[in-house]
């Protein structure tokens, strides 16, 4: 029952996580001669992404552990799904490196993040098979992102081209949801309201042994 709750969910976040990583590339089909930006500029635009990432995924799951997965996953996803919108208006070379480093700071955690989340609720025997079913968000991404994306650029109106469009549309949706994850996630089996107290008890005592040092 966990599974079938859980799982959908988190890798619906995947999803929305990995869209919002790549579209930029999508954006740059027009995005680049819009605004004048060179093969040099983009390329240190979506590095930067990761910098951001990598200086911040530890602190992220720092914070994780102390807070609670329900709120920390949801502020992930909700200041990502900002930053992502906030790219409609970039300007110019110095606004798009901004916010591809604020967004890798935004991002930051959530992978690592949603594997700790894992291991609250399903023992090392079904995990892989939890892991492997969410793994499946990036190429679904792919499926779903690539021909939304493409669509999306075809867009124009009020003041704004394609690629301004996209990343408003698509950025909506991860809104809407990381506001959900702050209802719908629980933290762990304790505080899950779709389980039993006699389902809680049973999650919680395979975790339990699971921890004990095999003699």
């Amino acid at each position: 029952r966990a599974a079938w709750r859980l799982v959908p969910l988190v890798m619906a976040m995947y999803i929305a996580a990995f869209l919002n990583r790549v579209n930029v590339s999508f954006a740059a089909l027009t995005m680049n001669q819009d605004l004048g930006f060179t093969p040099e500029v983009y390329g240190w635009g979506t590095g930067i992404f990761f910098l951001g990432y990598l200086l911040f995924e530890v602190p992220s799951n720092l914070i994780m552990e102390k807070v609670g997965a329900r709120l920390w996953l949801s502020r992930i996803m909700v200041t990502w799904a900002i930053v992502s919108m906030a790219f409609a208006f970039v300007q110019g070379p110095v606004m798009f490196f901004a916010l591809r480093f604020l967004l890798g700071v935004a991002e930051a955690g959530f992978y690592p993040g949603i594997l700790l989340y894992f291991t609250y609720w399903f023992p090392a025997a079904t995990r892989a098979r939890i892991l492997a079913i969410f793994c499946m968000g990036i190429p679904v991404s792919n499926i779903l992102g690539a021909p939304l994306s493409g669509w999306l650029l075809g867009i124009e109106g009020y003041g704004l081209k394609g690629w301004q469009w996209m990343y408003l549309l698509e950025g909506i949706p991860t809104l809407a949801l990381g506001l959900y994850v702050l209802r719908g996630l629980p933290d762990n089996p304790r505080k899950a309201s779709f389980l039993s107290l006699q389902e809680k008890e049973a999650v919680m005592a395979r975790l339990a042994a699971e921890e004990k040092p095999q003699l």
